[in-house]
C-alpha cells in the first residue's frame, strides 16, 4: 500500500525524535545540559575565556557543534610566534592525554625536559606526578595534562604577563575541548592563573574552587614536593578529595 503524506510526516518526525534524542545522549556524556545552537556558535569555559578566532575564518569542524577539537586548536596555535617566547624556545608543548579526560592537570610552564622532548612534565617532576596519577588509579594516557604557557621561559623564570595574555586563550580552548570534571592545578602560578586570584597555594589547597562550573582543586607542583617531601601527605589529602569527588559524580578511574 502506498503511503499517505500523514504518514510519511510522522516518519520524519520519528527520523528527527531519535536524532535529537542521539545528539541530547552525546551531549549528556560531556557534561553538556543544553542543546547545542547554531554550528558556528563557540561555547567557551566562561565569557571571559573565549579563545583565539580560527584562522580559517572559523567554521568548525562537521559533526563538533561549536566545540573545536585538540588538533584544531593545535593547528591554529601553529608554529607560534606571538610572543618573546618563540626565540628561545626548543620546541611548543602543547598537552598530552585522553581528548575526554574527566580528569585534567595544569602546571605553569614547560621545563627544559619539558622543552626538549615537547612533551609536558616529562622531567623528574613528571615522574613525580606520574606516580601520583597513577597512585589515584588513573594514568598519563587516561588524564589530559597541560600547562598555562606552551613555551619555556629562558631560566625558567615565571612566565611575563605579556607571554600568558597570548598563550592563556589555548589553554582555555583546550579547557573547553577536553571538557574535564576536575581539574588538579599544580602550584600557585597555575592556581592563580585558572582562577583569577593572587593567593598562596597554602590558601588555596584542600578545597574545591568552581571556575565557570569546573571544580578546581590547587594542589603543589610536583617540583616543589621534590624539594619538600613532608608537604607529599598533604598534596595526596588533595587527590583524595579529588578521587572521593569523582566518585560521586559516578565517573570510575581508567589507566586508559
Amino acid at each position: 500500500m502506498d503511503s499517505t503524506p500523514d504518514d510519511e510526516l510522522a516518519d520524519e518526525l520519528l527520523a528527527l525524535a531519535g536524532q535529537l534524542r542521539g545528539q541530547l545522549r552525546r551531549h549528556s556524556a560531556l557534561g553538556a545540559w543544553a542543546a547545542p545552537g547554531r554550528l558556528t556558535a563557540r561555547p567557551v569555559v566562561g565569557p571571559e575565556d573565549a579563545a583565539p578566532e580560527v584562522i580559517d575564518g572559523g567554521d568548525e569542524a562537521p559533526g563538533t557543534h561549536g566545540r573545536r577539537t585538540l588538533s584544531q586548536i593545535r593547528a591554529e596555535l601553529g608554529d607560534c610566534t606571538r610572543c618573546k617566547l618563540h626565540t628561545t624556545r626548543r620546541s611548543i608543548v602543547f598537552g598530552v592525554g585522553a581528548e575526554d579526560a574527566p580528569l585534567m592537570f595544569v602546571g605553569e610552564a614547560p621545563g627544559e625536559q619539558e622543552d626538549r622532548r615537547g612533551e609536558p612534565f616529562v622531567g623528574p617532576a613528571g615522574e613525580l606526578l606520574d606516580k601520583m596519577i597513577e597512585a589515584m588509579g588513573w594514568s598519563r594516557q587516561s588524564v589530559y595534562i597541560a600547562n598555562t604557557t606552551k613555551c619555556r621561559p629562558p631560566g625558567n623564570r615565571n612566565p611575563q604577563p605579556d607571554e600568558l595574555e597570548q598563550c592563556m586563550p589555548f589553554l582555555k580552548a583546550q579547557i573547553a575541548s577536553v571538557a574535564p570534571r576536575i581539574i588538579v592545578a599544580l602550584g600557585r602560578p597555575a592556581a592563580n592563573q585558572l582562577l583569577g586570584v593572587d593567593a598562596p597555594i597554602s590558601a588555596l589547597r584542600g578545597a574545591f574552587h568552581d571556575r565557570h562550573g569546573v571544580k578546581v582543586m590547587p594542589t603543589f607542583h610536583p617540583a616543589y614536593l621534590l624539594r619538600e617531601p613532608d608537604k607529599k601527605r598533604e598534596a595526596w589529602s588533595d587527590l583524595k578529595l579529588v578521587m572521593a569527588e569523582l566518585e560521586r559524580l559516578g565517573v570510575q578511574p581508567t589507566r586508559g
